[in-house]
């Protein structure tokens, strides 16, 4: 990384989401390292030149999480780190993969249409959302990560792959002359069972690896009475430094999946945050699908996952004194499938639809129930998809005395394979693993209660994007920067609606379109400044737009969506306290939603206005202080039914708060850390009516970290501790139904980590 001289180079990442109490053994060394560094940070995304700088200096908002204190989090999921980033609504509450993440107020029905996920710079999968696919859910945490960077507007929509929203970049462990590692045990409350490793070192004069992974097991924080999140990874990163730069190629191989989680009645006794209706009973099931009835089993225990590998690298090059090159590429390859149990309407009595002359039996049992039992109708949903995706961007910078000129070149191509077959309803018990009845004319002939949508689609498609940037030091406090992008998006793509053998929709795209951005930084002091910026950006249409927008398509819509943002900030970094502040507003148009897929789609605009707040303080007496905090408000201010107009977006908080203390002590010779944090969040509405409330909660997370030798740490962490069941979602599928999604109950996790 390349630090600018006119600054202080011995800033150390101290990430603002849990303050990093310092690693050591002794009140005297702790108040070494809090008088002798800075609390600022070292950014490394979200500039077209690839150059390194202070965060404070920065002209966007960016937020940094290291290692230790992702360590801390103890997420159980990549999108349940996400709940650190000011901006940033993140519903983790799905399970290991199937997040829905919101950003700024950007609407949305789920998924995660505005984040995009970057691995040493460069992007994991082009299409940030795909039906049952978005990027979190093939990435996966582990000791190999040495920090996460998240970008929010700035100048996204023209570096990269142009994301207008979020972009996280996971840089990754490298080597050094020193070889070094880690070795860390983890288990939990509900039988994890997981290894971690990582080790680092020389191989060569100047060339250095870094090597690790991970094997977990468990159950899940939900009981379901079976190995239901089980996974391994293993990753490898090899970097060569030269006289003018460096040269880095990783592989990262992926093999992890766990049950998906689902809405469940929210109006019946005994269906706590605990439940999940997939067991023993009713993980395997046969499905009927296509226009001839075809049957096949699968194991709905699998719930979604990821299976496949992204490797990728750079060459990162000082040609002279001024002209720099940045090469980066990535390419992945494997299945990300979705295995579950959706449920279709709400929960009712046996009584009320057993026909009079039906004899009802459990399916699997063979157990007779009485006519007050709960019984719910489950889909048994299955997705196979298959992707592909080989990215590149250059970049070509010239450093003169006053400025930075960069010129650069990205291209993609990418694919998916889809087989669907969803839908598949049947009644079934109403407990946790609740079985399929069988005696219901519905269940057993699979008439008229049930409704399918199967399809078999391929698509490809290319992306073509020149963009240039400048970044221009008017006087020693004013920096100007601005940069604009000119993309073109091909899309190649085939359905076939009922696996009838026909293609039934059939789309060749080629759509051109630019996006820019400008902005500017006035620092009046070393360490405190503000920065303004407007952008527009655009988020193209991928294969899923079509196939649900195929009329509009057809009739000659573009289905591109539009978004313009204007920030304003303000930042102040000193010592031992920093506070950064910073206003938005922003416009998305065109932007496409669809209820179930298959199903027509609304397309509205939104408006928001909001605050991200980030402030830090460092005591000298081992005490640290986080407070992270968003304030917005969302209007839907253009939609097809004029009663809408006016509502707030679906699923977004006005404010949603996180405040973090933590305090480093010595006991009985060790260095010992307490720390926890109070999330809390206001009601939200579960569809654009605004007509059901979600209502607001607040969580308390604690843990404990004690460093019982110079290598040898123990870690508590209990999350949710006072077992709240709050409420991420409705039932997006039919938001009238009284379902929801609770979060994740209380879990106890406990680690023990050597590092040598």
């Amino acid at each position: 990384m390349r630090l600018p001289l006119n600054k202080i180079t011995s800033a150390i990442i101290l990430a603002f989401s849990l303050p990093a109490a310092a690693q050591t053994n002794s009140t005297e060394q702790t108040e070494n390292t809090t008088e002798n560094s800075q609390i600022e940070q070292i950014v490394v995304t979200g500039k077209a030149s690839g150059m390194s700088g202070l965060r404070v200096d920065q002209s966007y908002a960016i937020t940094s999480v290291s290692a230790e204190n992702i360590t801390k989090l103890a997420p159980k999921s990549t999108a349940e780190l996400f709940t650190v980033v000011p901006g940033v609504w993140s519903e983790s509450s799905g399970g290991v993969a199937g997040a829905n993440v919101f950003v700024r107020g950007f609407p949305s029905t789920g998924d995660a249409p505005f984040l995009s996920i970057q691995l040493n710079g460069a992007v994991i999968y082009p299409p940030s959302t795909l039906s049952f696919l978005e990027n979190s859910s093939i990435f996966r945490l582990d000791e190999t990560i040495h920090f996460m960077e998240a970008l929010r507007g700035g100048a996204n929509p023209v570096i990269s792959h142009g994301q207008p929203g979020l972009t996280t970049n996971f840089v990754l462990k490298e080597g050094s002359d020193q070889t070094e590692g880690l070795v860390k045990y983890s288990t939990s409350d509900y039988g994890q069972q997981r290894i971690d490793a990582v080790l680092s070192g020389k191989l060569a004069d100047r060339l250095y690896f870094m090597a690790g992974g991970y094997i977990n097991q468990s159950e899940g924080p939900r009981e379901t009475g079976f190995t239901s999140e089980k996974g391994h990874q293993f990753t490898i990163n090899l970097t060569k430094e030269l006289d003018n730069g460096s040269i880095n190629f990783y592989t990262r191989q992926t093999d992890d999946h766990g049950v998906w989680h689902l809405p469940v009645p929210l109006n019946i006794d005994g269906i706590d945050n605990t439940f999940t209706q997939i067991g023993p009973l009713n993980r395997q099931a046969t499905i009927a699908y296509g226009a001839s009835g075809e049957t096949a089993s699968f194991d709905f225990g699998d719930g979604r996952g990821w299976n496949g590998g992204i490797s990728g690298g750079s060459v990162d090059l000082d040609l002279t004194d001024s002209w720099r090159l940045v090469y980066r590429f990535s390419h992945i390859d494997g299945q990300a499938n979705t295995f579950g149990l959706v449920p279709e309407g709400g929960a009712v009595r046996l009584g009320d639809i057993r026909g009079a002359n039906e004899v009802v039996t459990g399916a699997a049992t063979g157990n007779s129930y009485s006519d007050d039992t709960f019984v719910q109708q489950i889909g048994r949903w299955v997705v196979l998809k298959d992707i592909n995706a080989f990215t590149n961007d250059l970049a070509l910078s010239q450093r003169t005395d006053n400025a930075v000129y960069t010129l650069g070149l990205y291209q993609t191509r990418y694919s998916v394979k889809d087989w669907w077959s969803i839908g598949n309803q049947a009644w079934h018990v109403l407990q946790k693993g609740g079985e399929r009845l069988s005696g219901l004319a519905c269940n057993d002939l699979q008439d008229s209660c049930s409704w399918n949508y199967d399809i078999d689609a391929t698509g490809d498609g290319t992306t073509r994007a020149l963009y240039a940037a400048v970044e221009y030091q008017l006087t020693e406090q004013l920096r100007l920067d601005a940069g604009a992008r000119r993309e073109n998006h091909q899309v190649a793509y085939t359905v076939d609606e009922g696996l009838t053998g026909r293609v039934s929709k059939a789309v060749d795209y080629d759509e051109s379109k630019t996006a820019w951005t400008v902005g500017a930084n006035y620092m009046w002091q070393p360490n405190m400044g503000v920065f303004a910026r407007v952008n527009q950006g655009n988020k193209m249409p991928h294969f899923d737009d079509f196939r649900d927008n195929f009329d509009a398509f057809t009739a000659g819509d573009k289905l591109i969506k539009e978004v313009t943002q204007y920030e304003l900030g303000y930042k102040w970094a000193e010592r031992n306290h920093s506070l950064y502040l910073t206003g938005f507003y922003n416009e998305v148009e065109g932007e496409l939603f669809v209820t179930r897929p298959g199903a027509p789609a609304e397309v509205l605009t939104t408006e928001a206005l909001g605050i991200e707040i980030d402030a830090n303080y460092i005591a000298d007496n081992g005490f640290m202080l986080n407070l992270n905090a968003t304030i917005q408000d969302t209007e839907i201010t253009n939609h097809p039914d004029p009663l809408v107009v006016g509502n707030q977006a679906i699923r977004q908080p006005k404010w949603q708060l996180r405040l973090t203390p933590s305090y480093g002590f010595e006991v009985a010779d060790m260095f010992a850390t307490l720390y926890g944090t109070v999330s809390s969040v206001s009601d939200r509405y579960g569809d654009n009516g605004n007509t059901v409330t979600l209502a607001g909660y607040t969580k308390l997370d604690l843990g404990l970290q004690l460093e019982v030798t110079d290598n040898l740490t123990a870690q508590l962490a209990v999350a949710n501790l006072t077992d709240k069941a709050g409420i991420t979602e409705g039932d997006p599928r039919n938001p009238a139904s009284p379902n929801g999604r609770y979060i994740m109950p209380r879990t106890i996790d406990f680690s023990v980590s050597y590092r040598f």
